[in-house]
């Protein structure tokens, strides 16, 4: 397997003090976005006939977020080709690497012509065979670059990503994980950590670990222009959906990095693009089955409230519960435009094919989801549909108090017991109390909205907003 093999890539010998330039083109969280994959292989190409050393690397995260690659027969081939095509020589694993589940993941890694790492994370009994640690460029100790993979965990000890995707998978802390390659410093000359931890676990690395030459982050999406220096360490991101690509020069001399820069290109700004790539990609996109239409928005639907609305709305019309609940991890674009909705837009808003699950609740349960989701997220999470619920928090980030009132303006009956629908990955993962333990249906969260809109034909979320915060 590809994702097993140690590859180690010729790069000239800069142990006799001549200084080495080594270019890396990193990318994180493209999330299947593969428009702008001819304008990155053009570019990596057209580096790559100038100078001798360049690397193009994935902090993870590459699939989830585009149907034409997580919604065909074989899920995220498309994007594993594109990224051989371009000349990817490592990717990251992100927790959303996880999201086609173990037996596809596996058949991804056997076609990549790179290999996947992460320290922090044994999977030498699942599915998808074990993953190695670390991955060097370089050609003989001292005279090398390692990388060193690590992925983020949530409170419950996993990536954000379905517990029924990672069975068999062991995982420990990052940063205490890290701590144990010190020696890939000494024995390899620079290290660099490919990281999916989020941009505050960086700076967290960078702190403890400042032996790190570079970090090259993910997860958080964050667009870091300029780099961030911390602890002498340069930690670099760039933004999210492969909109920029960041170029990261090293100057190496003495097994020692004694110059770096950091640059974030915006694709936008790119004109010439790799033919092939860009017939590769057309073709992939070229999926008549997507472009169905399903409904019609009379306005186009802003942000999380508007959005969540529909996404809600479908659960309660389409299973006859009292309530339904869908957070916020769970809503994938920012925006729907006016006219016509299509299957594709659908997917884009909820790709990952989550179940929906049914509890009897309790107000007081209800609440304790509530505020789970509040202080997990630092913020409103929870879109509702079947009722409002207004939220007081007590100065410290905290849920002091939850009013929730039904469709009339009611408050909830605290003697009445409620359905309430949520999808598969809220029940599983969040942390509330509830007596139930829950219906599994065979409906999906995107079929309930595909059904729901094909029942209502056109929709008007505009201005609405069913959930506040009392500070």
């Amino acid at each position: 397997m590809l994702a097993g093999i140690l590859f180690l890539f010729s790069v000239q010998s800069y142990s006799q003090g001549k200084q080495t330039e080594i270019i890396i083109l990193h990318t994180n969280d493209m999330h299947s976005k593969i428009d702008n994959m001819a304008k990155l292989a053009y570019l990596a190409d057209s580096l790559r006939k100038l100078h001798p050393f360049v690397f193009l690397v994935s902090a993870g995260d590459n699939f989830t977020g585009n149907p034409v690659v997580d919604m065909v027969p074989d899920k995220g081939y498309p994007m594993i080709d594109l990224m051989n095509r371009c000349g990817f020589n490592i990717s990251d694993m992100g927790n959303h690497e996880f999201d086609m589940g173990q037996e596809s993941l596996h058949k991804r890694f056997q076609q990549a012509g790179f290999p996947f790492i992460s320290c922090n994370l044994d999977a030498s009994k699942a599915t998808i065979g074990q993953i190695k640690p670390y991955t060097v460029l370089g050609t003989k100790p001292g005279d090398s670059i390692a990388f060193l993979g690590l992925i983020q965990l949530d409170d419950n000890g996993l990536p954000s990503a379905h517990p029924s995707n990672m069975k068999n998978i062991k995982f420990v802390n990052g940063l205490s994980k890290a701590s144990e390659y010190i020696w890939l410093k000494k024995k390899y000359g620079v290290l660099i950590a490919l990281s999916h931890l989020g941009v505050d676990d960086d700076v967290r690395l960078a702190d403890s670990m400042p032996q790190f030459d570079l970090i090259i982050g993910g997860h958080s999406h964050t667009l870091l222009d300029p780099a961030r220096i911390e602890n002498g360490v340069m930690i670099v991101q760039a933004g999210a959906h492969l909109k920029y690509v960041g170029k990261t020069t090293l100057m190496v001399e003495n097994n020692k990095v004694v110059n770096r820069k950091d640059e974030v290109i915006l694709f936008s700004s790119l004109k010439n693009e790799d033919r092939g790539v860009r017939d590769l990609i057309n073709r992939y996109n070229n999926n008549e089955e997507f472009n169905k239409i399903v409904g019609t928005a009379e306005k186009s639907m802003e942000g999380e409230d508007e959005l969540g609305s529909l996404m809600t709305d479908a659960l309660t019309n389409q299973l006859k519960v009292n309530f339904a609940f869908q957070n916020r991890g769970g809503i994938r674009i920012s925006s729907l435009s006016q006219g016509a909705i299509t299957l594709k837009d659908i997917y884009k808003l909820d790709p990952f094919n989550n179940q929906v699950v049914i509890f009897t609740m309790n107000s007081e349960e209800i609440k304790s989801l509530i505020c789970y989701g509040y202080q997990h997220e630092k913020g409103i999470d929870l879109q509702v549909s079947g009722m409002t619920y207004r939220l007081t928090d007590n100065g410290k980030g905290e849920c002091a108090k939850v009013e929730m009132f039904d469709l009339s303006g009611n408050p909830l009956d605290p003697a009445m017991d409620y359905a309430v629908a949520m999808n598969n990955y809220m029940a599983v993962t969040y942390k509330f109390d509830h007596k139930d333990p829950g219906t599994l249906t065979t409906l999906t969260t995107a079929d309930a909205m595909i059904r729901y809109l094909g029942l209502v034909g056109k929709v008007n979320y505009s201005g609405v907003k069913r959930a506040t915060i009392v500070r």
